[in-house]
């Protein structure tokens, strides 16, 4: 029995899905495209080092980001060459300042149950992550993927789009983990594009686009009432629903605030 399958062997009782093929976990790390030269990559929840093993082979500076202690213990001795950087502790409450000098590419098969959360950490750190590269459940990836117009575009989407080129890779059986989850999953690439700061005030722009989208069924007319003079309320993009605006008329919004 190699390592990797002792240490998922020991870890099943923990509720943890892990991915048990190897392709997809190369193909998750060829994916790495180290925008703007950036060479520094964390990898957020290694587990028992399924991807791990692939991102040692790129020519990298490699953190792990792990919360679960009996992976801290166990991937040292899976990589006894490798002198891995490990950092236990959980990335949503980590001081990004203090930890790393430098901007970084995230990567990783993210737990289901935060990656959402760390999409907006990726968010708000955006000025210091030129790239993500990683799985999440379908629907969350499909949900940043998509473009104005579908029933998935939703606050992450724009928040998102407004900074990354959001690329949705491929898809991801259910039978490529043990245990299999009950949903597929997608592996989703962001880059960061050229936008350094948004033409108009970007605490604001947060606040409108989770209003609108927190109404998504009512008009903006209706969902943003409260936020707007009511000179601006007759314009007709104000007839819209929040799904059906992109980036740019996100931004014309707050300017008329």
């Amino acid at each position: 029995m190699s390592k990797y399958d002792q240490g998922v062997k020991a870890k099943k009782g923990l509720g943890q899905h892990f991915l048990k093929n190897e392709a997809i976990a190369r193909d998750i790390a060829r994916a790495i495209t180290f925008h703007h030269g950036c060479r520094n990559v964390v990898e957020i929840g290694p587990g028992t080092g399924a991807l791990t093993v692939h991102l040692l082979d790129l020519d990298c500076r490699l953190k792990l980001c792990e919360i679960d202690r009996e992976s801290v213990a166990f991937l040292p001795g899976r990589f006894p060459q490798a002198s891995l950087d490990i950092i236990e502790g959980d990335f949503l409450q980590l001081d990004l300042d203090r930890l790393f000098a430098e901007p970084f590419i995230v990567a990783g098969n993210f737990p289901y149950n935060i990656s959402s959360q760390i999409l907006f950490r990726v968010f708000e750190n955006r000025h210091r992550v030129p790239e993500v590269v990683g799985m999440f459940q379908k629907e969350v990836a499909e949900r940043v993927a998509a473009g104005p117009g579908s029933k998935t575009y939703g606050i992450l989407s724009v928040l998102l789009q407004a900074f990354y080129t959001i690329e949705y890779l491929f898809t991801v059986d259910e039978n490529a983990f043990i245990p299999p989850p009950k949903v597929k999953s997608g592996v989703i690439r962001l880059t960061r594009n050229a936008t350094e700061a948004l033409p108009c005030d970007e605490a604001l722009f947060v606040k409108v686009v989770k209003t609108a989208f927190n109404q998504r069924r009512k008009t903006l007319r209706n969902s943003l009432r409260a936020l707007m003079p009511p000179a601006a309320l007759p314009d007709p993009l104000f007839d819209k629903r929040p799904e059906q605006l992109g980036v740019a008329e996100f931004v014309r919004l707050v300017g008329m605030v």
